[in-house]
């Protein structure tokens, strides 16, 4: 494929077809630090709605920072993967006391904040301060290997970072990204985007029944309770005695949760 007519197409469906969503209205490092966050491993549609409300609790990164960890958790509620929230709120912490309160425009200094990764830094890079960066997700991963990969198997993400590199429209960074996403998810909806020819791909496995839902559950027992027992958590909750002391541990140990005396409760920041 010339790479001038693959941008020709890109280009073309995104004037076309683009998505229009909220955080791509706005230029704000914390608000696009949000729906990154927010966005990671949650559909678009359950986003929507959660960026706004957020948003509005927590409008800038010196309230979230201040916040208690609790009313992050209560509005965070509904998205999944709670470590988020608690990544989100640590960063606005370390934002505030190692940063002067201004997110870095770095890629590198974004990549020591919590729970960012090298996806999410890239992202932060390109969306909220316009500098041309690699970045690679799933749906940009089915652009490339649609076009460029075809009958290939197994595509390393090193021959898709070449790809971007040698097609990025320096001169529009932002709007060549939001145009790769929709085309990408353009392709997954017909059917011709090929996760499983990636080798980073990583099938999600079914939120119910999973550790990930009694996870949850547990963390919202103790959100309304504000104060629970172990016993009372088994008991309400029906779960198995070593699971939930698994779970307990691995929360605590994460962060989310702390044993006062006999009962948990959220932890505090």
């Amino acid at each position: 494929m010339n790479y001038t007519k693959f941008k020709r197409i890109i280009w073309g469906y995104y004037r076309k077809h683009g998505r229009d969503f909220a955080w791509r209205q706005t230029h704000d490092p914390y608000k696009i630090l949000v729906s990154e966050i927010m966005l990671q491993q949650t559909q678009t549609s359950r986003v929507l709605e959660k960026y706004t409300s957020f948003l509005k609790k927590f409008p800038t990164l010196k309230m979230l920072a201040k916040a208690p960890l609790r009313n992050v958790l209560l509005e965070w509620q509904g998205l999944g993967y709670n470590r988020r929230a608690l990544f989100l709120k640590r960063s606005a912490e370390v934002v505030m006391r190692d940063f002067s309160g201004s997110l870095p425009p770095s890629f590198e200094s974004l990549r020591t904040l919590p729970g960012i990764g090298n996806y999410m830094a890239a992202a932060i890079t390109v969306f909220a301060f316009g500098k041309p960066t690699v970045m690679i997700e799933t749906n940009i991963r089915a652009v490339y290997i649609h076009f460029f990969k075809r009958g290939v198997k197994k595509v390393h993400d090193e021959e898709i970072r070449g790809l971007i590199e040698k097609t990025m429209d320096t001169k529009n960074i932002r709007e060549w990204f939001y145009a790769l996403m929709d085309y990408g998810a353009m392709l997954k909806r017909n059917g011709d985007g090929k996760p499983t020819r990636s080798i980073h791909y990583k099938k999600q496995s079914p939120f119910k029944g999973s550790l990930r839902q009694i996870r949850s559950n547990i963390l919202r027992v103790i959100l309304k309770e504000q104060a629970v027992s172990r016993q009372k958590l088994a008991r309400s909750l029906s779960i198995p005695t070593d699971t939930l002391s698994r779970i307990l541990t691995s929360l605590t140990k994460e962060g989310l949760i702390r044993k006062h005396g006999t009962k948990y409760t959220v932890a505090r920041y």
